[in-house]
């Protein structure tokens, strides 16, 4: 196992907010845990972006946001309306799920489509595009990985957390096989202890969602000290 830092670690979380009965103030407090941890970033709903940016104004903790979440199915002028919105709202980051039903229906050329053009309307953002693996074929997800990769994507990612299944150590090397070194791999779904983030880690991810990030972090600290 490679040896980590505080850093490499926290870095790698994506502190996650977007379950749906969250308050605002529930909101305000992951958004101090995640300042105070200094993770990579907080993800929060596309109604909480205003927010979490004011909020973190004066952190380095970014803010990302989902689009077409969680099932992927609004039509493409939607997601590239809601990273529009995003973008102005302050986010920093986007995580997108491309359309699962077109994928499954061998409809590529509609799928690149639909993710470059999220791409485009980001900015230059980093756009994570959601694969929701527990959906895929084997073969499916290698191709979605092509299609991230030929459309611009910075990250594939395995789940949004909101499936029968999330991430898996097999999906993060199936992926990892089916992009280029520059393309980056975000976990999700599951990842809720220090061990599992690590072997993650070690398989290659550079981020990952995380609602357990003060347990994990609190218990790399006691391990290292």
């Amino acid at each position: 196992m490679t040896t980590y830092t505080y850093e490499d670690v926290a870095k790698t979380i994506d502190h996650s907010l977007l379950r749906p009965e969250l308050t605002r103030e529930d909101v305000r407090q992951g958004c101090e845990l995640a300042s105070e941890y200094d993770v990579a970033s907080v993800c929060v709903r596309p109604a909480d972006v205003g927010y979490a940016a004011e909020l973190l104004s004066d952190s380095d903790v970014l803010v990302g946001t989902v689009v077409g979440f969680p099932h992927g199915s609004n039509v493409t002028s939607v997601k590239v309306f809601e990273t529009e919105q995003a973008v102005r709202d302050g986010a920093d980051e986007i995580d997108m799920v491309l359309n699962i039903g077109w994928l499954r229906s061998g409809m590529y050329e509609e799928v690149e489509e639909d993710i470059r053009q999220v791409v485009q309307a980001a900015q230059g953002r980093p756009v994570k595009v959601i694969l929701e693996n527990a959906y895929l074929t084997d073969d499916q997800k290698r191709e979605a990985c092509r299609r991230v990769e030929a459309a611009g994507g910075h990250y594939v990612k395995t789940s949004t957390g909101f499936a029968p299944s999330g991430a898996t150590l097999e999906d993060v090397q199936l992926m990892k096989e089916s992009v280029s070194p520059g393309i980056k791999i975000k976990s999700a779904g599951g990842v809720r202890t220090l061990d599992v983030l690590l072997q993650y880690m070690d398989a290659g991810i550079s981020r990952s969602g995380a609602t357990t990030t003060a347990q994990m972090l609190d218990e790399f600290k006691a391990r290292s000290a």
